[in-house]
């Protein structure tokens, strides 16, 4: 059984929590799934408001849809989170991904 379909039947047997949500968001971002993949983040986020890599994906999937105003957002918040916990490689990359839709970025 392919990763996503097992973590899809893992979901619908009642098995949901965010280490499940981020690895299936990750499968469908990987097979271009951008909307299946984005809700799947958001809802890790839900779970664990902390999640700053679950986060960072939500914005790069809403990027690719061309939801920017809503990507942008999304990155704002990753960078608050990132920022709060120490990630810094997250908020390098967030920073990226912000100045690519054309926000400023105070570095």
């Amino acid at each position: 059984m392919a990763d996503r379909a097992r973590l899809e039947a893992m979901l619908a047997a009642g098995n949901d929590n965010v280490l499940a949500r981020f690895a299936l968001g990750m499968s469908c971002m990987k097979a271009k799934d951008y909307a299946s993949a984005a809700e799947h983040f958001r809802r890790a986020t839900v779970m664990d408001p902390e999640y700053s890599a679950a986060w960072k994906n939500w914005g790069r999937c809403l990027a690719a849809e061309g939801s920017k105003d809503e990507a942008r957002r999304v990155f704002l918040q990753t960078l608050a989170v990132a920022h709060a916990r120490g990630d810094k490689q997250i908020e390098r990359e967030t920073a990226v991904f912000l100045k690519r839709l054309g926000a400023v970025v105070e570095e």
